[in-house]
This record gives C-alpha cells, structure tokens and sequence, in this order.
C-alpha cells in the first residue's frame, strides 16, 4: 500500500484514538513526510519498501542533513526515529507485514548538563520589570509564576483566569502528552497575580493577554492571548536588562525552578510529579548538580578537605 496513505491514516489514529495533541501530530506528520518523501526519491514509496536497510541510509541521510546551515542535531534525528517507531508499531497492530519497529534503536543522545539560574539571578530577573504599568505588572505576575510553577511555555500561556484558583493556590493543567497534573503557587506569585488581575479593566479570558496592537471588545480571547514566543521575548528583554550572562529562555526559568527544589532538599518523585515528566529518567538529568548528599560525602571523606 502507499506510504503516504497509511501515514494520514496513522495521524488520524493519533488524533482521534489517542487524542494527541495538534502540536504532537503536526510534529510527527512532518517526521514520516520527511522519511516518505525521502523514500520515494531513493527506494520506492510502497510500505514493502520500509526495510532494516533502508531505515539506515535514511538514518545517514538523517545525520548529514543541513538546516539553515546547521546539521540536524541528534536530538532532532531521535525524533525521527520515535515516530517511525511509533508507526511501524501502529501498522503492525493493524496487521500489516512490516518491519519490527523494536529493531530500530535511537540515537545515542548528546550528554549536556541543563542551564539553570540561581538564586541571585532569579531574583535580579523577577525584580526587573517596572511595577507602575498594567504591562509591567503583568510580566512581573508572569515571571513570578513561571519560577513558581516550573511550567512549560505551552501550558503558561494556555491558562485562563476563571481556572486560576488564588485561594488555595493551585490549579489543574493538562500538559505535554495530556497528561493531567496539579500545579501549585507560592504566595508571593498568588499575590503579583492578584494585583495584576485587579489592574486590568476587561473581561478577556486568558490570564496573561497582550497590551500591544489593537483593542477592541468585539475582539476574540485567544486573539488578546499572549504567545509562546511572546513569552520567549519578554523574558530575553528583561535577562539583557539586568544583564545576566545565561541565555535565559522559559526553559531555562523550568529548570531553575527544579533545581531550586531539589537544592532544597525536595525528593526527585515529588519533582517528576511537578514538572509532569512521564519519566523519572527525564527528571534524573538534574541530580548530578544537586546531590547535596553526594556533596556531603566529598566534604567529609575527600583528603584534599582535611
């Protein structure tokens, strides 16, 4: 059967069956284009064309790609190989003759240590917007949550103001791979977002809306929502401002929040269920820079401490 037409049907499994999200599908959708496209200039474009063989040239073409004159990198080519496995594994539930998709193993991934800011810049970046504009104080409620909550960008900028409760400061949220989870808010960011709130004068859903462009009350709400990207400028503008030296991304304020937890003294289980990672494994990357255990070891038992 053609390559292409088992693929729509496998995204319309995803959409439907398993409720993934746009952001998933669209993503996936680009990963198996690439490999069919690929495929049919190379091989063939039929689903007996999906062989062991071919599945690794596609990995060498994969590893010598070129993007905006970067290669890709083996991150990115994981990705790749995640979906393909996840669609030889679906053909193979709908009893198509297909490769074993268990024959496929991922790219070895790249070692890095995450980013983070610590105490003294975190508290240089939430004190740098200026408090006496609606604009100023909605970033300072925004920054705030953000290191209160070690939310993803995606899920900060989903949230609505009916769904914040301030009261006993936590809220529900559905994240990465729709996976439910409570988040919880420290009492200061309660207290910036309480004073943001009081300062707007509309009735616009989102939490967090864009004070820029055009205004109007015929306006719809998600078109007064502030983006990912928005989110992703305003935080770079305020990390130049009190010139900190990390290239400091939403991200970069996920793992901070992390960190400061688990440098507290905070179990890693506790902190997989806060940042909503399906795995420990994902949430172990930051133990080897917070170990305060493994610290106290050093001190007391290294001889160049004596």
């Amino acid at each position: 059967m053609e390559l292409s037409i088992l693929i729509e049907q496998f995204l319309e499994y995803l959409e439907v069956e398993k409720n993934s999200s746009p952001l998933t599908i669209r993503n996936y959708r680009h990963y198996l284009t690439r490999f069919a496209t690929w495929l049919g200039k190379q091989k063939g474009s039929n689903l007996s064309d999906v062989t062991l063989e071919n599945v690794r040239q596609f990995r060498v073409y994969l590893s010598r790609l070129e993007t905006n004159g970067n290669l890709l990198s083996r991150k990115t080519q994981s990705y790749h190989i995640i979906a393909l496995r996840a669609f030889l594994k679906w053909l193979r539930k709908n009893d198509h003759e297909v490769l074993a998709p268990e024959k496929l193993d991922l790219p070895k991934a790249e070692s890095r240590s995450p980013s983070f800011l610590n105490g003294e810049q975190v508290g240089r970046l939430l004190n740098a917007p200026t408090l006496s504009t609606p604009r100023g104080k909605r970033d300072k409620a925004l920054l705030e949550l953000l290191f209160s909550t070690g939310l993803r960008v995606s899920e900060l900028v989903s949230i609505d103001r009916d769904k914040l409760d301030l009261g006993s400061r936590e809220f529900g949220i559905i994240g990465k791979g729709r996976r439910p989870r409570v988040v919880f808010v420290s009492r200061r960011a309660a207290d910036w977002i309480t004073e943001y709130l009081n300062s707007r004068n509309d009735n616009y859903r989102p939490l967090f809306i864009r004070f820029g462009g055009k205004k109007d009350v015929a306006i719809q709400d998600d078109k007064m929502r502030l983006t990912p990207r928005s989110v992703q400028r305003l935080i770079k503008k305020y990390a130049r401002k009190v010139k900190l030296s990390v290239d400091v991304t939403p991200h970069i304020m996920r793992h901070s929040f992390a960190t400061d937890l688990l440098m507290a003294g905070a179990d890693i289980r506790s902190v997989q269920e806060m940042l909503g990672h399906k795995n420990i494994q994902t949430t172990q990357i930051y133990t080897h820079i917070t170990n305060r255990r493994l610290k106290e070891v050093h001190d007391a038992f290294h001889g160049g401490n004596k």
